[in-house]
């Protein structure tokens, strides 16, 4: 049935009638990359969706970087930089010769403003804590910057490496006001703003004079003239543009899992994957509702999860199941804790709870202490959620647990996340280490939201404060490490899928590359050029 849906459904991408705006080929020297949803604004420290990401990375420039590995830190706009034995000071030495768009050269000012920006409670970032403790960002002269921290903080490059800390021009962020991200944009990347029409598209133009990008790509400088970032929400006429020629790049999120086997024998297209990637799929348990605050629902609940039928079934085998919290490949991953999380074991599920004392009922559903093991369960309205969703429901529902899904369009679906109406949530997140990924969802200050699970425990607390401001990284592994293996045991995530990316390219672009910082396919694209 797998096989079939997805070849019926690659067909009828082949024949589906393209988008008015796609019905010519892809000019030249425009790279024309399709995607499936807008960010509602681009201003690095206020935007923290992957949407924003895609074009941020192209528009402006951070003071380090990321390897293709997704570990090694390697140089930015900083060309080197110094850590103080106490880890507290980090000093930066800025390259000569950057400037933003307008022309205007970049200085350690410039680097200033924009990290005190974002940590400044009044542009409310969601993110400020990214950026650590900080006590001071300050120039020491035009081309040098100190970043004091009123505390270590081991994940700092990791995070400067993300399009939270871009540099920006603060001239235009004063003249634009509310308006930065929106009705333009001034920073040091490889293209430069030309227009915005939301939920249609973006267009960026080369940045003359840019020659500063990052060690790992091979040109320093853009190779395209022009990209347009078009929205094309339909992904049937994503794959015919593709297949045609009349659009260059669809990735990641916007190209669906069913057509990936179709695509590779289509000799107009060409395949891109890249094997280290960080954004995992995982469902969550709000553990101070009744039914899901019984660590024995919690841990039957992972056994009985079929991932791996799900990772085919929904998936098509693109992403496979995700059976440990955090990627192997991710720095800090604990093994130890990766063989604590259950796995796919009905049977086992039903000993469990009937070890905990619950009973079936006559419909099946388990019943303690006159409570029904019932869930309920939110998440955002995708055609992913709703297979895995409805997959987990019968599964669940084979061991005697009834989890009721509700989806909700992205319109409304964050804000009913940030209820206490719901028992299980599902949800997909990028990080950079496993630092990164549960110093955001488990401190106990971050409750409601993004501490969705409400966990609330001082030990996770004391792990995640020792390995944040740990100068030896042996220390903040043990740290890390030792609180994977305590959410494990817990069962307070079921980790899901671990999803890859892919990047399809037209026949005419050559030295394409798929990043995946953050979720984003072509992070600087500095290789990238067009054969006609």
């Amino acid at each position: 049935m797998k096989k079939y849906w997805g070849a019926a459904m690659f067909a009828v991408a082949a024949t589906m009638p393209v988008a008015d705006a796609l019905a010519q080929a892809a000019p030249r020297d425009t790279l024309v990359w399709l995607r499936e949803q807008d960010s509602d604004r681009y201003d690095p420290p206020r935007s923290t969706a992957t949407a924003a990401g895609e074009a941020l990375f192209l528009l402006s420039d951070t003071l380090v970087s990321m390897d293709w590995d997704q570990r090694t830190i390697r140089p930015g706009l900083a060309e080197r930089w110094d850590v103080s034995e106490d880890g507290k000071t980090y000093t930066f030495h800025l390259r000569r010769g950057v400037t933003f768009c307008d022309g205007k050269p970049m200085t350690a000012k410039d680097v200033a403003y924009s990290i005190n920006r974002w940590v400044d409670p009044a542009t409310r970032s969601p993110v400020r804590y990214r950026a650590g403790n900080v006590e001071s960002v300050t120039a020491a002269d035009d081309h040098t910057v100190v970043y004091k921290l009123k505390e270590p903080y081991s994940e700092l490059l990791y995070q400067l490496t993300q399009q939270f800390s871009a540099i920006v021009d603060q001239a235009t962020v004063e003249k634009l006001g509310e308006n930065f991200g929106v009705q333009g944009f001034n920073g040091t990347g490889p293209y430069c703003w030309s227009s915005w029409t939301p939920r249609q598209e973006m267009v960026l133009t080369k940045h003359p004079s840019y020659n500063w990008g990052p060690p790992i790509y091979q040109n320093p400088s853009p190779q395209v003239g022009r990209i347009i970032l078009r929205i094309i929400p339909e992904a049937n006429t994503r794959l015919a543009a593709i297949q045609s020629g009349q659009a260059d790049v669809v990735a990641a999120a916007a190209l669906p899992p069913f057509a990936l086997e179709g695509l590779r024998r289509v000799p107009t297209v060409k395949l891109h994957h890249q094997p280290v990637y960080f954004y995992d799929i995982f469902v969550g348990f709000r553990v101070d509702k009744p039914v899901a605050s019984d660590p024995a629902i919690r841990r039957a609940a992972n056994l009985a999860v079929n991932k791996d039928a799900i990772s085919r079934a929904v998936f098509f085998g693109a992403s496979p199941a995700a059976p440990e919290l955090i990627n192997p490949q991710a720095m800090d991953y604990d093994a130890e804790a990766g063989k604590m999380v259950p796995r796919f074991n009905p049977d086992e599920a039903r000993k469990v709870l009937d070890a905990a004392g619950w009973v079936p009922g006559s419909d099946g559903i388990r019943v303690k202490d006159g409570q029904r093991a019932t869930l309920l369960a939110y998440g955002l309205q995708n055609q992913a959620n709703n297979g895995m969703m409805q997959a987990m429901q019968a599964d669940l529902r084979r061991v005697g647990i009834d989890m009721r899904v509700q989806l909700w369009d992205a319109t409304v679906g964050w804000g009913k996340l940030a209820t206490q109406e719901y028992d299980v949530f599902t949800m997909s997140y990028p990080y950079v280490s496993a630092m990164d990924a549960l110093a955001l969802y488990f401190p106990s200050a971050n409750r409601p939201t993004p501490n969705r699970m409400n966990w609330n425990d001082p030990e996770t607390d004391r792990l995640l404060a020792e390995g944040k401001t740990a100068t030896d990284p042996a220390v903040r592994a043990r740290a890390i490490g030792t609180l994977q293996r305590r959410l494990a045991e817990a069962n307070v995530w079921v980790p899901m899928i671990r999803t890859s990316m892919y990047m399809a390219t037209s026949q005419r672009v050559e030295g394409a590359r798929p990043h995946g910082l953050y979720g984003v396919a072509l992070y600087k694209g500095l290789d990238i050029r067009l054969t006609r």
